[in-house]
């Protein structure tokens, strides 16, 4: 392009430039708006720190965020000593089932009246989980775990530990302390464990009541339970969680057979 540089209207002054800066290779467009070294650094470091993330061993772009009705769990550390103080290493160590949620995703649209059933945890709250549930993931050298709504067993106060106090539980699920008279003889004398693998406990106080399954239409299905009641629910109906060192048992409505 051809630009006359004795033209001293100031009105061209910035169509010149901009017929300039199209006219010269890349190389030279960068002395057109020259930045210092500083800026240079801060914008090669503002690069390197998005790069930073990995998935699996691999650099991912920005955050993981989840789809549907999953959410994303850092999974907390395994515990490496027994309550009696005994030491555990490697494939020994406890490991645990619940954690913190890091993210969740928009929900779950029911297939028949396209509603989204809103995420019953949000970010910064902790939950506990099925031992074989979720797909375990690497992300930026720690272990998390991408679970489903329905997989969660209960969520608590992720600033706190795991009690009775600060402890719910999500969906039509029930939360009982089961019977411990299951587990002994009418005269008292406890029964092995390993004579009651065929027969866990099945009956209990209940302690939480979830807020119902939703409906195609949205809405909250009651629960036909409350906090007190005696029920008796299916055989291995149950999904097992310890709580201050008691057994409880996360059970869901339609598993339960009678209450008293």
């Amino acid at each position: 392009a051809m630009i006359t540089r004795n033209n001293t209207d100031p009105t061209m002054k910035l169509s010149q430039s901009i017929v300039l800066a199209a006219s010269l290779p890349f190389t030279a467009t960068a002395f057109l708006a020259p930045c210092s070294s500083s800026s240079r650094a801060g914008t090669t470091t503002a690069l390197s720190e998005a790069a930073v993330s990995t998935l699996d061993g691999r650099k991912i772009k920005g955050d993981i965020q989840p789809l549907n009705n999953f959410l994303l769990v850092k999974v907390a550390a395994a515990e490496d000593q027994t309550e009696g103080g005994i030491l555990l290493t490697g494939k020994a160590k406890i490991e645990k089932t619940e954690g913190i949620v890091v993210a969740v995703g928009p929900g779950r649209t029911h297939q028949d009246s396209g509603i989204v059933v809103e995420m019953p945890v949000q970010s910064g709250q902790g939950v506990v989980y099925g031992q074989y549930d979720g797909t375990e993931v690497n992300l930026n050298g720690e272990k998390h775990t991408l679970i489903r709504d329905d997989d969660i067993l209960v969520k608590f106060d992720g600033s706190q530990p795991l009690s009775l106090d600060n402890v719910d539980v999500t969906g039509d699920n029930v939360l009982v302390q089961v019977d411990a008279k299951e587990q002994s003889t009418e005269g008292g004398i406890l029964i092995a464990r390993s004579s009651t693998q065929e027969s866990k406990p099945s009956s209990g106080v209940v302690k939480k009541v979830g807020s119902g399954r939703i409906a195609s239409n949205g809405e909250l299905m009651a629960m036909d339970v409350e906090v007190g009641d005696m029920v008796k629910f299916r055989d291995f109906a149950g999904n097992e969680v310890d709580i201050d060192g008691e057994e409880y048992s996360v059970v869901r409505m339609a598993d339960i057979l009678a209450k008293y």
